[in-house]
């Protein structure tokens, strides 16, 4: 089959970004650990570790640890990611591993179990289940990074609230929290859940990141519990304004090289693809994109494979490499049990981009609308068709690297991955 030639292509957008982390984080905590200290001296105080590839998370959980430490706190860190790893104690630690969160590198011990206590009801009848060890403390951070959610669209969406709501809850709180959402919606749910924690345990403050286009942190906010609800809905705002998209609204086929649950919730984010595929939730009107095709899975998604339902196409490899166990708990928890559905899986990424080609209604495949990128986070440089070109030229943010060239593929049909510069 003749494939589409390609042109390498970067996508430039000015954006802050956080370059003294440490004097932000310090600048933003003290304040708070000064107001709090009497909560502080001697006490055992949890702190929130979720399962996402944020930018430089171990430095900025140490950093958390280490003025704690220096108040007289006891810290401790807490795996808070609902079922995910597995729904497992030590999958969960084993995930917080792969991103670098270890007690060497935080200097405080991670405490992983999937025991939770319920610690009462919302008005609307929703039990609330919290980790034990994190509910037995004598004070919670909830670190988290505030960015559009994948699954729903609100005034609060993915965040601390979320964090709380879900991510404390384990297993068992996650499947009730998405239970009562799928029929009553996530941001109303989740809201009241994370309002009768911050009611009912000792939060002390919330440590909220906001991440830029490129995947660096462009920004550090720590908010008194009293705070969380109306800042969080502030800051989702400015998440939102600084998201990176595809820049074409309509595609034929987009060639995603690697999904995981470090790169989105959803493996591949639902607001670059367009696709939610949620009961009950709109779906994007653009991108419309005809066919999906993924690649791979990353390693530190651990075989999790939630949101492959998502693409169309996709490898052999992607199938071996599916650890079912957990890709089955975590869409049954979540509610979307059409995220962990398989698409119809290929020998190679050549056969695999040649099938997809040929359900896309064109009978020149060569003339296909074709993008191909690493991940659907790192969207600076990709890969575009011929077709796409005089749309590139008439956008200020996309600059030509490469004249066309034939897609590139291994002596076994794989295709080289997009290399990404930061």
């Amino acid at each position: 089959m003749e494939l589409p030639l390609v042109a390498r292509v970067q996508q430039d957008v000015e954006v802050p970004e956080v370059t003294d982390l440490e004097g932000a984080i310090a600048t933003q905590i003290a304040p708070l650990i000064e107001i709090n200290r009497h909560n502080l001296l001697g006490k055992r105080i949890a702190i929130t570790a979720g399962s996402r590839g944020i930018d430089r998370i171990p430095f900025i959980l140490g950093m958390v640890v280490k003025l704690l430490k220096d108040a007289g706190a006891s810290p401790f860190l807490v795996p808070t990611m609902g079922s995910h790893g597995g729904a497992s104690a030590a999958g969960q630690e084993e995930i917080l591993k792969s991103l670098g969160i270890t007690e060497d590198t935080v200097g405080a011990p991670i405490i992983s179990s999937l025991d939770t206590i319920q610690i009462g009801t919302t008005t609307s009848g929703v039990p609330v289940w919290v980790d034990k060890n994190a509910a037995e403390a004598d004070g919670i951070i909830v670190v988290n990074r505030i960015k559009p959610h994948t699954e729903f669209k609100g005034d609060i969406e993915s965040g601390l609230l979320k964090m709380m709501a879900i991510g404390l809850g384990k297993y068992q709180g996650a499947r009730v929290v998405h239970n009562h959402a799928l029929r009553q919606g996530y941001a109303r749910v989740i809201t009241e859940v994370a309002l009768t924690i911050l009611d009912k345990l000792p939060v002390l403050f919330g440590v909220a990141l906001i991440e830029n286009c490129y995947d660096k942190v462009a920004m550090v906010e720590a908010i008194s519990r009293e705070k969380i609800y109306e800042r969080e809905k502030e800051l989702l705002q400015k998440a939102r304004s600084l998201m990176m998209a595809l820049p074409f609204d309509h595609i034929d086929i987009l060639v995603i090289d690697e999904m995981g649950k470090n790169i989105s919730g959803t493996g591949m984010d639902t607001n670059v693809i367009g696709r939610v595929m949620v009961y009950g939730q709109k779906e994007p009107e653009t991108p419309d994109i005809i066919r999906i095709v993924v690649l791979d899975l990353t390693p530190e998604t651990h075989g999790n494979a939630t949101g492959i339902g998502l693409a169309d196409f996709t490898t052999k490899r992607v199938i071996q490499k599916l650890d079912m166990h957990s890709t089955v708990v975590n869409c049954i928890t979540a509610c979307t049990p059409e995220k962990g559905r398989l698409p119809i899986a290929l020998a190679t990424d050549r056969e695999a981009i040649e099938y997809a080609l040929q359900t896309i209604g064109l009978e020149n495949p060569a003339a296909a609308r074709l993008v191909h990128i690493k991940n659907t986070l790192h969207l600076k440089v990709m890969e575009v068709s011929e077709a796409l070109l005089p749309e590139v030229y008439n956008n200020k943010n996309l600059h030509l690297l490469e004249k066309p060239r034939p897609l590139a593929f291994d002596n076994e049909d794989r295709l080289y991955p997009v290399f990404v510069s930061r």
